[in-house]
C-alpha cells in the first residue's frame, strides 16, 4: 500500500491513512510505502537551493518545517522518543544545509541526501502512530533495501540485489506480525550513498517492494477515485475506468495521466502483479485495477490523455529525399543536446521531419540542429527549421483499438466537424495509441469533442 503526499498532508489525513492500513491488515499482511508530507520535498529542495546561493532564508524555511513536523508528531503520538528522533534528523539536516551554504554548492548527491529527509521523518511518525494504535509497525529505511547506481536524482535500480534484500528483510517483519512502513523514493549505492528514484518515485518504490515480496496486489492510494477517462478538470463527464491493461496504463502514464508514474508498471509487469489506484479520501470507492488480464472496455477506446507545454520543430528540405542517414543525424543531434522527442511524424515524401518536444527544450534543440546541420544547410539539402509553439499533444488510448476499422476516421471527423485543426499525427503499429497535435487554445474543445465522440 503506497500513500502519496496529498494523503499525508496533516494529522487528520495521516490518521485516515492509519485507519485504512489497519482495515486492510484484517484481511492479511500488508507493507506500507510512504511519500513525504505534502509540500515537504519542495521545501527541502528550496532550502538546498537557497543555501547553495548563500541565501540565509533557508534557515526560516527549515524552522517552519521543523515546527510543522514536530507539531504533527506531537498531535499524533505525543512528545517523547519519536519527537527526539525527529529532532536528531532535523539537526542533521540543518548541518548538511549549512555545509552547502559554506561551499556554495549543492551537488546532485547532496540534493538526494537532503530530499531523503521528508520520507524518513514521515515514516518515523506513521510507524509510531500505527504501533500506538495496536498495529505493531517498524520504520523501514529503503536505503537498506533498494540498491541503485550513482545516477543521482534519477537512479537506476539493481533489481537482483534489491529483490533479495526485500525478501530477506521484509519477510522477517511478516513472520513477526509487524507492518513495515517503508520510505518511498529513496535507495542507496553499493557504497551506502543515498540516491533517489526521481520525482514522484514513491509509486515506483511501492511497485519494487510489491514485486520483491511477490505481493497479491500493489495499491497506489492517492486523492482521485481511479484512472479517469480524461482530465475531469476539463471534461465534466469524465469517469473512472474500472479496469486497464498494463499496456494501456503505460501509454496513459507516458501521455500525462499523472495518477500513475511511468516507471511504476515495470516491476509489476515483470511479476504480473495487479496494481490498484485507490482514493484515501473515498476508501469505499472500488478504484481502478491495472492488470495483465484486465477486461476490455466496452467503449472503442479506454481513455484520453494529453501533454501541454509542447512545441513542434520541422526540419525541411528537398535534399533530404532519398538521402540515407539524414534522419539518423537529426536524432543524434537531439540526443546529444538532451532534448527529449515526445512524438515524431514523417511523410513518405521524406521532405520534412516533424518532432514534438517540450517547449522549454526548443531553444537548445534549434541551436544544436542549426550547428550540427550547417553543412547540409550550406549544400541546400535542408532549407528551413520551422518552430511552432503553444501546442498540446492529445492521445486516444485503448487495447480495443487494435484491428478495429474506422477509429481514425471517427476521430478526425469529430475534430473536423468542430473546426479543430490538427498539426501532426502519429500512430504506432501496436494500434493502441493515436496521437495528434493541436494548438493549446483548442485544448479544451479537443478533449471534450473526443470524449463525446468515443466515450459518451
Amino acid at each position: 500500500m503506497k500513500f502519496g503526499g496529498s494523503s499525508l498532508k496533516d494529522p487528520e489525513r495521516i490518521r485516515n491513512v492509519a485507519a485504512i492500513v489497519q482495515k486492510e491488515e484484517e484481511t492479511g499482511p500488508v507493507a506500507v510505502v510512504l511519500s513525504a508530507m505534502q509540500g515537504i520535498t519542495d521545501s527541502l529542495i528550496g532550502a538546498a537551493k537557497s543555501a547553495e546561493a548563500g541565501d540565509p532564508s533557508y534557515r526560516s524555511n527549515l524552522s517552519d518545517m521543523r515546527e510543522r513536523v514536530l507539531k504533527t508528531a506531537t498531535e499524533l503520538v505525543g512528545r517523547g522518543e519519536v519527537t527526539e528522533s525527529l529532532e536528531v534528523m532535523l539537526d542533521e539536516l540543518e548541518e548538511i544545509l549549512h555545509g552547502i551554504e559554506l561551499v556554495r554548492e549543492c551537488s546532485p548527491r547532496s540534493l538526494d541526501l537532503v530530499q531523503s529527509f521528508g520520507e524518513r521523518m514521515n515514516c518515523t511518525v506513521v510507524a509510531a502512530l500505527l504501533s500506538a494504535e495496536g498495529s505493531p509497525a517498524v520504520m523501514t529505511d529503503a536505503r537498506e533495501l533498494v540498491r541503485t547506481d550513482d545516477n543521482h536524482l534519477s537512479a537506476n535500480v539493481d533489481f537482483e540485489i534489491t529483490y533479495r534484500q526485500i525478501e530477506e528483510k521484509l519477510g522477517s517483519y511478516e513472520a513477526a506480525g509487524e507492518i513495515p512502513v517503508i520510505t518511498g523514493f529513496i535507495g542507496s549505492t553499493n557504497e551506502g550513498v543515498t540516491t533517489t528514484l526521481g520525482r514522484n518515485g514513491s509509486d515506483y518504490s511501492a511497485s519494487i517492494m510489491g514485486a520483491g515480496l511477490r505481493a497479491e496486489a500493489i495499491e497506489i492510494w492517492t486523492d482521485v477515485d481511479g484512472v479517469m477517462s480524461a482530465d475531469p478538470r476539463i471534461v465534466p463527464n469524465a469517469f473512472v475506468v474500472p479496469e486497464v491493461s498494463f499496456e494501456e496504463a503505460m501509454e496513459l502514464s507516458y501521455f500525462g495521466a499523472k495518477v500513475i508514474h511511468p516507471y511504476t508498471m515495470i516491476p509489476a509487469v515483470d511479476r504480473t502483479i495487479p496494481v490498484w489506484i485507490r482514493n484515501t479520501l473515498n476508501p469505499e470507492a472500488p478504484g481502478t485495477r491495472i492488470a495483465k488480464d484486465a477486461a476490455k472496455s466496452e467503449k472503442p477506446i479506454t481513455g484520453i490523455a494529453s501533454i501541454d507545454g509542447a512545441a513542434l520543430i520541422n526540419v525541411q528540405g528537398g535534399g533530404m529525399v532519398g538521402m540515407p542517414g539524414v534522419a539518423s543525424k537529426v536524432f543524434s543531434i537531439m540526443a546529444e543536446c538532451k532534448a527529449n522527442i515526445i512524438m515524431i511524424s514523417q511523410a513518405s515524401s521524406e521532405h520534412s521531419i516533424c518532432m514534438v518536444l517540450r517547449e522549454s527544450e526548443t531553444e537548445r534543440a534549434l541551436h544544436a540542429l542549426r550547428e550540427g546541420l550547417r553543412e547540409e544547410v550550406r549544400a541546400k539539402k535542408i532549407q528551413n527549421f520551422e518552430l511552432i509553439r503553444d501546442l498540446e499533444i492529445v492521445s486516444i488510448i485503448g487495447d480495443k483499438m487494435r484491428g478495429t476499422p474506422g477509429i481514425s476516421g471517427r476521430l478526425f471527423k469529430s475534430l473536423g466537424d468542430n473546426e479543430i485543426n490538427v498539426l501532426a499525427i502519429a500512430q504506432g503499429s501496436s494500434e493502441r495509441n493515436i496521437s495528434f497535435v493541436v494548438q493549446t487554445a483548442q485544448r479544451e474543445d479537443t478533449l471534450k469533442t473526443v470524449h463525446q465522440a468515443f466515450l459518451e
